[in-house]
């Protein structure tokens, strides 16, 4: 204790002054007779022990005055209570508890003898820290908000830790300097609070005991193990990875706080709905208890009728009593069996069920009849949600687990190149079998020219951005409507304050939309609209029909409207599905002109990789007439996915722009398909230039402009060298015959970038064919525009 108290800016003083001061207050304004004579008898009796209002600095000392202690916080604990309140007098942070209530000696007589009290998670520098921020607060007059919540851990006789939050009463405090004391100013604050962690700094500002503590605060302990464990789960099955058997093991340390039972026992079946067919978890360390030792079952064979009516039917609890009870009415059957085999004598069976689908069992066992039951099943509601999200997560990452292996053991490889796998893997194979030593090597194109060509959603985000706005402002618009009818039946204040929070919400959406604002929104529902609702829908048939027509436009796993943002995703998913299929399709043909690798890729859009030349062809030679033949193919096809993109938006929920570019690479270079990562990159750190323009691009500015490169309605060609230039002039104007591009060609430079300089660009205009049916009746971006819309 005496270290503790060395390691704080404060000399410690235990007093009660503050108490008797207020008992003297009391005495002047008391006309009650009794109450008077009650107030004297107590000063009085604490004149006699002076030490109590001058101070105590030996927290030992403090033993010899427990009985006129008892008797001066009498009022403060009052007899009545205390076998109800976990509640103590204590000195802040220092784990130091006295005038103890019965139920918390109650408590602590329970722990084992070498049980340490000790608030969780809280150092010694946390602690000199919020003390100088008291000394802040209550001295100087700032208002720093520094509460965070505090916790006791503390086992019960069954040895299971309980946990209880604290809450501190400071009314009985004075805080005042010594004279080693350093005056703080404005400027001082400013700098500690930038550097919180510098505990030197804190130390320099408030030297250790250079501030007086003198008197005591109230503890009350709240046991909140059931929250905190709930809590401890969310975070367990959300967030945490860990060993499966650390993971197991936590879980069912988690469910014994909850239910306090020690032994108790958790364990989980999968359902198979493809077999309809109860499988055991891949974990090894997991259980199944209606399984036992078996790998599969039947699921009308695994449970009773009962139990499966209420888990597959009704996606309800199954709870079992008493197993055997259970196992006379159902005559042994093989559910009961395998329970007794596991040593069960009462159990809950739970459904664990996301989107209206079974997923598996969530399985408590006890060794105990009546410890398990239908009553406290309940216990479940809050819990199972999230179990629901983190089976169906784990169950993705199995799936993406399964598809891995697939990649990695069978990795599809591009037609054009796969002979010289082929050549690598019987070069492999015979040096395995010579010597069982043996080393799949990288395969290295050398002389290779690149293509790379994206058509991208402009400005994605503000689209993206501008359909969660919408959504918003429209729910709030919805909320708003209920309340004034809710107003105009009942007017409670609460309506009023609801009110004035979704119209502040809806400025604040119009004027700009931020990273926090869905959250904002969703803690306002969640909070003070949700709760308001179930009560609405009671008032009138007229408020229960809007409530239901606002709960059913809702997204039932978020509780947020999502029909603008729903209309975005639909219309990129749309839009990437058809450009891709476009684009396979156009391959084809393009793939006559000379064998080259392809690969493409969505964003928000589609991008596209070409490389070709001699050493990825066997036995053909290779002139560069074809890459000439390709890079117009290239040129042409974006125009042809250009004006796809536009047709589709006849259809698409949404309209959106593109803007389209393509990437001229006038070098060869090599490329190397890395076995490790299983797909092509660049070789060499010279060839790496190319990687880094392909980055960059697309959000270069025009040489001394704040203009984008990508523009709707056009492509950008970039390049660096004049050569290049004079090639895809002849291809536009080639073009321009056949009515693939217009009239408005720009010969740009673009602003130089980190590591890529001297870019240059070709930008020319787009000419659409709105009708299908008309195929040469062309016209330009903004003529589209005005025939979309």
């Amino acid at each position: 204790m005496k270290e503790q108290k060395q390691n704080l800016p404060f000399e410690i003083q235990i007093s009660f002054h503050k108490v008797v001061e207020q008992y003297k207050k009391q005495l002047e304004c008391e006309e009650n007779e009794i109450s008077r004579n009650y107030i004297k008898s107590i000063l009085e009796h604490v004149e006699a022990f002076p030490a109590l209002t001058e101070g105590i600095k030996d927290f030992e000392e403090l033993k010899n005055y427990k009985e006129p202690v008892r008797v001066l916080l009498d009022d403060l604990f009052p007899n009545v209570l205390t076998n109800n309140e976990i509640k103590a007098a204590s000195i802040p942070f220092q784990n130091f508890l006295f005038n103890r209530s019965k139920r918390l000696k109650k408590i602590m007589e329970a722990t084992p003898d070498d049980f340490a009290l000790e608030i969780r998670n809280l150092d010694n520098k946390t602690v000199y820290v919020q003390e100088c921020i008291n000394i802040l607060n209550d001295y100087y007059g700032y208002k720093i908000d520094y509460s965070r919540p505090l916790y006791f851990d503390i086992p019960d006789e069954q040895g299971i830790v309980r946990r209880y939050r604290i809450a501190l009463n400071g009314d009985f405090i004075d805080i005042y300097p010594k004279e080693n004391a350093k005056k703080i100013t404005d400027e001082d604050v400013d700098e500690l609070l930038q550097n919180v962690e510098d505990i030197d700094l804190w130390r320099k500002k408030f030297p250790p005991n250079s501030w007086v503590f003198k008197g005591f605060t109230i503890v009350n302990l709240t046991d909140v193990t059931m929250d905190d464990a709930i809590s401890e789960l969310k975070t367990a099955l959300l967030f945490e990875k860990s060993s499966e058997k650390d993971e197991l093991q936590k879980l069912e340390e988690i469910f014994r706080s909850i239910y306090k039972i020690p032994d108790l026992r958790v364990g989980f079946t999968i359902y198979n709905p493809q077999d309809e067919m109860f499988e055991k978890m891949e974990y090894k360390e997991a259980n199944s208890y209606i399984l036992n030792d078996e790998l599969v079952g039947e699921c009308r064979e695994g449970v009773c009728e009962e139990g499966f009516n209420n888990i597959f039917k009704n996606h309800s609890f199954f709870s079992i009593a008493n197993v055997d009870e259970y196992a006379k009415k159902t005559e042994n059957n093989i559910l009961s069996r395998r329970l007794k085999e596991g040593d069960v004598k009462s159990c809950i069976l739970a459904p664990v069920v996301k989107n209206n689908r079974l997923l598996g069992i969530l399985e408590l066992v006890a060794k105990e009849k009546n410890q398990l039951n239908s009553i406290n099943t309940i216990k479940l509601d809050e819990i199972l949600p999230y179990i629901a999200t983190a089976v169906d997560r784990n169950r993705s990452d199995f799936e993406n687990r399964v598809k891995a292996v697939i990649q990695s053991e069978c990795t599809s490889i591009h037609p054009s190149v796969l002979w010289v796998f082929e050549k690598e893997a019987k070069k492999y194979i015979k040096d395995y079998d010579d010597d069982g030593l043996a080393s799949f090597k990288d395969i290295v194109f050398k002389d290779i020219y690149p293509l790379y060509g994206q058509i991208d959603v402009v400005a994605s985000s503000d689209a993206r951005n501008d359909a969660i706005q919408k959504d918003l402002l429209h729910q709030l618009k919805i909320i708003q409507s209920i309340i004034d009818k809710a107003y105009n039946i009942e007017e409670l204040p609460i309506y009023e304050q609801v009110k004035f929070r979704i119209s502040d919400f809806m400025e604040e959406l119009e004027s700009s939309l931020n990273a926090s604002s869905e959250q904002k929104v969703f803690n306002l529902l969640q909070k003070e609209v949700n709760p308001i609702m179930s009560h609405l829908s009671k008032q009138s048939s007229e408020l229960k029909k809007a409530v239901e027509e606002y709960q059913n436009q809702l997204n039932p796993e978020t509780g947020i409207i999502y029909d603008h943002r729903k209309k975005y995703d639909e219309t990129v998913q749309q839009i990437n599905r058809t450009m891709s299929r476009f684009l396979d399709r156009k391959q084809i043909a393009a793939q006559k002109i000379y064998p080259h690798y392809f690969e493409r890729y969505k964003t928000d859009g589609v991008d596209h990789n070409i490389y070709i030349g001699a050493s990825m062809v066997k036995d053909r030679p290779f002139n560069k007439v074809y890459l000439y033949n390709l890079r117009l193919w290239q040129l042409s096809t974006m125009c042809e996915m250009e004006n796809r993109f536009y047709q589709l938006q006849q259809t698409t929920p949404i309209k959106l722009d593109a803007a389209s570019l393509i990437l001229v690479y006038n070098s060869t270079m090599s490329i190397r398909y890395r076995m490790d990562e299983k797909k092509f990159d660049v070789d060499g750190t010279y060839n790496a230039r190319y990687e880094i323009i392909k980055k960059r691009i697309d959000k270069s500015f025009i040489k001394g402009t704040e203009e984008r490169i990508t523009q709707k309605g056009k492509i950008a060609i970039v390049y660096s060298q004049r050569g290049d230039e004079k090639e895809y002039l002849r291809y536009i104007k080639y073009l321009q015959t056949k009515n693939y591009l217009g009239e408005d060609l720009e010969l740009l430079e673009l602003e130089d970038v980190q590591g890529v300089v001297g870019l240059k660009a070709i930008r020319i205009n787009v000419l659409y064919t709105p009708d299908t049916n008309e195929p040469d009746r062309t016209i330009t971006y903004e003529n589209l525009m005005e025939e979309l819309h």
